[in-house]
């Protein structure tokens, strides 16, 4: 797809590629962030993940490992001078952004995403006020309350009915629909006490009648030229179930919905600033389009392109950041169901059980995974439920691939049904 940055065509190759002695600090080593470090260490690179915890995912696949609390700025600070890495990129919602903020005015390390782009993602105030006020994109009507009786207000001039969620929280976190007057006060606790930070503050958002949920992968690039900006195929998504995410690429759009969708992304991705992937989340109507969200980093709605393109959304990423040649090239249409865990939830196979109970439960997963892989074009990712500071633990991805997306999402739902059967 095309490359633009502000809406205007940029030629010129990419910047200078890093040397493969660069080394990478991840704060956050969740599961996607074991994806990220391999991406990473696949061009090179040497990796330090760093999480609150210890033997974290990425700790497993890492080369050098730390456990410290993010946000303690002094901790961080310290680790960061101490591993003295090229690049520090922040895969986690709760960091010290301010420490952040010194180290990368210092100018000895470049962080990212950027900490105008972490500050903003964890401020849907301040990243809302952005997109719609001072850049003019085109948003559902929005509103902003700190107390109960502020929102009741806003629900008697806006009506219903009303999105009402944190101002800082992951996506659906803490978020209500609110339908009559009596349904206030319940979305005011439950969003002041569901979100990522403890902020008594809330937004309001009028419900748009939509076709579908997009999001646009968009990765910024620097070249000799300026800022280049390049567009994976639009992926479409809903969420059935607060436990499964389901998304698929491509999601058709009109010609006028497209190019609406690239300019929103290319503005909001070139203000915030920096290399990398940028998540941006849209709701489309026809040839109209709404910017919603975006997050400077790899996100659930984007693991179908594990299948679907040539480089996935972790490998641009990793690209970008270190400066090398990119492409969004979609190999074949495709789609993924995710399902997630309780947080507490354990491995399939309880490690405390005899080696008899061992043999059973392995022969069970086999089962399980003859039958999930007999589906045409298939492929499943099964993983411990440990949680992390980079989002909701996943249990198992269904991924598959088909000539057409409708196919492809069929395929990744009877893939999905037999891996349910792991319980």
């Amino acid at each position: 797809m095309s490359d633009t940055t502000d809406g205007e065509t940029v030629t010129g190759p990419p910047a200078a590629p890093a040397t493969g002695s660069a080394s990478v600090m991840l704060l956050g080593a969740g599961e996607r962030s074991r994806e990220l470090a391999l991406a990473f260490q696949r061009l090179g690179a040497e990796v330090i993940a760093v999480d609150r915890y210890p033997d974290a995912p990425a700790h497993t696949v890492a080369d050098r490992t730390a456990v410290v609390r993010m946000t303690d700025g002094d901790a961080l600070t310290a680790l960061i001078d101490e591993e003295k890495p090229n690049y520090v990129v922040a895969d986690a919602g709760a960091i010290a952004t301010d420490a952040l903020i010194t180290i990368a005015e210092r100018g000895d390390v470049e962080v990212f995403p950027t900490p105008r782009s972490a500050r903003l993602s964890l401020d849907g105030e301040g990243l809302r006020r952005l997109a719609a006020d001072e850049l003019g994109l085109p948003t559902a009507p929005f509103w902003f309350a700190g107390s109960a009786e502020e929102l009741t207000a806003i629900a008697q001039h806006a009506g219903f009915p009303l999105v009402v969620k944190p101002v800082a929280a992951a996506p659906g976190e803490g978020e209500s629909v609110v339908l009559r007057p009596d349904d206030v006060e319940p979305a005011w606790r439950r969003a002041v006490s569901g979100g990522r930070l403890s902020m008594q503050r809330v937004m309001a958002e009028t419900v748009v009648e939509v076709d579908v949920e997009v999001t646009l992968l968009t990765v910024r690039t620097t070249g000799p030229a300026g800022p280049v900006v390049h567009f994976c195929e639009p992926i479409g998504h809903h969420q059935p179930g607060g436990n499964v995410l389901e998304s698929w690429q491509p999601q058709q759009l009109s010609p006028a919905a497209l190019d609406a969708a690239k300019s929103i992304a290319a503005r909001i991705v070139n203000s915030l600033g920096g290399r990398g992937v940028f998540t941006v989340e849209l709701l489309v109507r026809g040839d109209e389009v709404y910017f919603t969200d975006v997050r400077p980093r790899p996100h659930d709605s984007g693991l179908v392109t594990l299948r679907s393109q040539r480089l996935s959304e972790f490998e641009l990423h990793a690209r970008a950041i270190l400066g090398l040649p990119v492409d969004t090239i979609m190999i074949s249409p495709g789609a993924v169901q995710v399902s997630y865990a309780d947080s507490d939830a354990h491995a399939v196979a309880d490690s405390d059980a005899d080696s008899a109970g061992d043999d059973v439960a392995d022969a069970q997963v086999r089962l399980v995974l003859a039958d999930a892989l007999d589906v045409a074009e298939s492929d499943v990712r099964l993983y411990n439920a440990a949680s992390a500071d980079d989002g909701s633990p996943w249990r198992h991805l269904s991924m598959a691939t088909a000539p057409d997306p409708i196919v492809a999402r069929d395929r990744a739902r009877r893939v999905a049904a037999a891996l349910r059967r792991l319980r």
